[in-house]
């Protein structure tokens, strides 16, 4: 009777062992995204803001959600090694209800980044449109298109030549430059670039600034690598899936290994 006790448990052994390995491979790779997710957060708050606030409807709340749910992330990872590691099937049914909870706020938030695209999409244009327009009277504006013609390689919304119809290119013209852009625009040394006399019909090749508009190198990339990042984010939504499933099966495992011992 002892003896068979003892060999239902050696017999559970095994697989409570190889469940709980694969649960801390993913206890790890779970906890790591988390990092990735909080400091894209950080970087957006201190990196991005300056642009993202170009636009028009401009949520100041995205760098905190990304921040929020990378710490959600790190938080529920740790507690997910500490539930492996004690190998209690009550907290690991904990852990594994956690999971769902962070893959239905990620998949959420997937979603109403979807949906709400196109209209972020429009008011970036928009946005960059008014920045223009008020560049010579707005400082922060200014600075954040300065930022984002000197960093992106670009110029204006959708070439250069939108700047020649700004009320900061008519300025330019009681100075006796016209058809100007500004210095930002660039793509020579400012004490070598000529910024003004320009022609729309200018090639790249004969201009000394940038001629692809900031809203079309934007706009390019994000509808390039748009599938390629909703792709990754719906895989590690998923992932959080296979999580909870090894926690459920690791701790139905371990009650399988207590019954059979009292067996």
């Amino acid at each position: 009777m002892a003896g068979g006790r003892i060999g239902a448990a050696m017999s559970s052994g095994p697989a409570v062992a190889l469940t709980k390995s694969f649960l801390t491979i993913f206890n790890f790779i779970f906890w790591l995204s988390g990092i990735a997710v909080l400091a894209l957060g950080i970087w957006t708050k201190l990196q991005l803001y300056i642009y993202m606030e170009l636009s028009s409807v401009y949520y100041k709340e995205v760098p905190y959600v990304l921040i929020g749910v990378g710490a959600l992330i790190v938080l529920v990872g740790s507690f997910g090694c500490c539930c492996t590691f004690k190998g209690n099937s009550v907290l690991l049914y904990m852990y594994s209800g956690f999971l769902v909870l962070v893959f239905v706020v990620e998949l959420s938030s997937g979603i109403a980044g979807f949906v709400y695209k196109n209209r972020l999409t429009g008011g970036f244009k928009e946005g960059l449109q008014t920045a223009m327009t008020e560049y010579d009277s707005h400082a922060e504006k200014a600075q954040a298109m300065d930022g984002m013609q000197h960093n992106l390689h670009c110029c204006g919304s959708d070439n250069y030549v939108d700047w020649f119809k700004t009320p900061w290119a008519d300025k330019q013209k009681a100075l006796n430059r016209t058809n100007a852009v500004p210095k930002s625009c660039c793509r020579v040394p400012e004490a070598e670039c000529r910024y003004f006399n320009l022609t729309p019909t200018q090639t790249n090749q004969t201009l000394d600034v940038y001629t692809s508009g900031c809203f079309t190198e934007v706009n390019d990339f994000m509808q390039k690598n748009m599938a390629l990042i909703g792709g990754v984010a719906l895989g590690i939504s998923f992932f959080q899936l296979i999580g909870a499933l090894l926690a459920c099966c690791l701790a139905k495992n371990i009650n399988k290994a207590k019954y059979e011992i009292v067996q």
